[in-house]
């Protein structure tokens, strides 16, 4: 295999497939064609290839780039070898999601639309009758698709000699599972005591509900706070972005290649995201505008992820620019997401001087999305542990998990659409932490308000430069010395 030419290649690959992404669920086009990019690519992801690269990825020095670039060069070719597999069930399950809509009490709904008008909904009784007509449409028409995708990955893993898909996961992205899994637990277990204390106040403020009323319908109303709308002007959404980013040298209207996409549109998906075609040089920035906080939260996300793709240093192999260790790029997404529940932001960019109600319900938030994503990572340790003839039960396990961890009755329909491929939930979980570390260094380094401190950006702008070259392992242990740790959650969340 000549690596340089299957670089290229696959460099054109994911900018043909990011596109295509980016128009379909931008509610652009009904479609979701790629099952041609596939076609046109399919010798990257042949198994002499996945086995050529596994074998050249032994050959570096450890530690060395080299190393790095095969390393994320084979976990590239496994992923599109599944993913070549699965591409017409992929391409299937988007169009209907596309396609698909509910009716609740005489008007019609788009699927994917459902989530947005759900969160907006004062009614609890029609958010629940919502959530029903949802579920009903994943269970039966979207479900089986979610099966087929899956158990095809679960067989691919097991074909290239993995004891399991979980394994060719760990293995591919050089993670102890068992470690994190230890780590996460501990966080639940030792928030488990003061996890009533912190949220049920907020679950009253916000829905007039505790525990005991609350259904999981409720939580995308909890989570849009549409109380605060006052306090999160949309006229000032996307000026307050602008204004953070210059604050740290950074002119983001002036940035080549930097699209921002809010506009409304009925097909589009209400899962905010960016889309990176090429790193850096043509990147697009994607929300569905719902309204208040969320929208804040949701730009300010995006846009961490938009600055650090727009910033990657062209000169680095097409690996750091755009494959490599996500929790990367997911620190930095949560590191300007922060931003939004900082009292002193508030104060600069919003005008608002009683910040400590909005940092009380901030704290209850991040602790839900926590304790979630580990019950959910525990729980896709057991889904993708190598058994799949006992998947019908796991739908079970799911709700138990989920139920336990948020206390509210989680419904068991979702046990494959709330999965994304590829173990992602741990990028999110390392994501947490180390962006609680970085948070920490720019406060000590630059001071409270170091968004506004054109040496931060500096600072933030060699970050992003780097791409993804290293693990957040190595970044943080280069940037402060430090050892990435969830237990740094915890504190952050005043629990220790």
């Amino acid at each position: 295999m000549e690596l340089e030419a299957y670089r290229e290649a696959a460099e054109e690959f994911v900018a043909e497939l990011t596109g295509e992404y980016y128009r379909h669920y931008a509610g652009l086009k009904d479609g979701f064609e790629i099952e041609s990019i596939y076609e046109r690519h399919d010798e990257l992801f042949t198994r002499a290839a996945v086995e050529e690269l596994r074998e050249q990825s032994a050959a570096p020095t450890p530690g060395t780039d080299e190393r790095r670039r095969r390393r994320m060069l084979l976990e590239f070719a496994v992923e599109g070898h599944l993913g070549l597999a699965t591409k017409a069930v992929d391409a299937e399950l988007a169009r209907r999601e596309a396609e698909l809509s509910i009716e609740v009490d005489g008007e019609r709904i788009g699927y994917r639309e459902s989530s947005v008008t759900q969160a907006n909904e004062r009614d609890p009784d029609r958010r629940e009758r919502i959530e029903e007509a949802r579920l009903a449409l994943t269970e039966h028409d979207l479900n089986p698709l979610h099966r087929e995708a899956l158990e095809r990955r679960h067989e691919l893993a097991q074909e290239l000699g993995y004891p399991s898909y979980r394994d060719m996961c760990a293995a591919l992205r050089g993670l102890d599972f068992e470690a994190l899994y230890r780590q996460t637990e501990a966080f639940s277990a030792a928030t488990e005591a003061s996890y009533a204390g912190v949220v049920e106040p907020e679950l009253q403020r916000v829905l007039g509900v505790g525990f005991d009323g609350l259904r999981r319908s409720d939580l995308p109303r909890f989570f849009r706070a549409a109380d605060n709308d006052a306090r999160f002007p949309a006229d000032r959404l996307t000026d307050s972005f602008i204004e953070t980013a210059r604050g740290l040298g950074i002119d983001v209207t002036a940035q080549a290649g930097v699209i921002l996409d809010t506009e409304r549109r009925p097909k589009k998906s209400p899962r905010a995201f960016c889309a990176p075609v090429r790193a850096p040089g043509e990147v697009y920035l994607v929300i569905a505008p719902v309204g208040g906080r969320d929208d804040y939260a949701t730009l300010f996300h995006e846009g961490g992820h938009t600055g650090h793709f727009a910033n990657v240093d062209p000169a680095l192999p097409f690996e750091f620019r755009q494959l490599g260790d996500n929790a990367i790029t997911e620190a930095y997404a949560f590191l300007f997401q922060h931003l939004i529940e900082d009292p002193e932001w508030l104060r600069r960019r919003l005008g608002v001087d009683d910040g400590g109600a909005l940092a009380s319900y901030a704290r209850a938030n991040r602790l839900v999305y926590l304790r979630r994503y580990s019950a959910k990572f525990a729980y896709e340790l057991e889904l993708h542990g190598g058994d799949d003839a006992g998947l019908d039960a796991l739908a079970d396990r799911y709700a138990e998990l989920l139920s336990a961890a948020i206390r509210v009755e989680w419904p068991r329909q979702t046990f494959l659409s709330d999965v994304d491929p590829g173990f992602y939930c741990t990028a999110y979980l390392r994501a947490w932490a180390l962006e609680t570390h970085l948070r920490t260094y720019f406060r000590h380094q630059f001071g409270p308000a170091w968004f506004e401190n054109a040496e931060a950006g500096e600072t933030l702008r060699a970050l992003w430069h780097d791409g993804q070259r290293l693990s957040p392992e190595e970044l943080l242990r280069d940037l402060t010395g430090e050892r990435l740790d969830f237990a740094v959650l915890r504190d952050d969340l005043g629990l220790a």
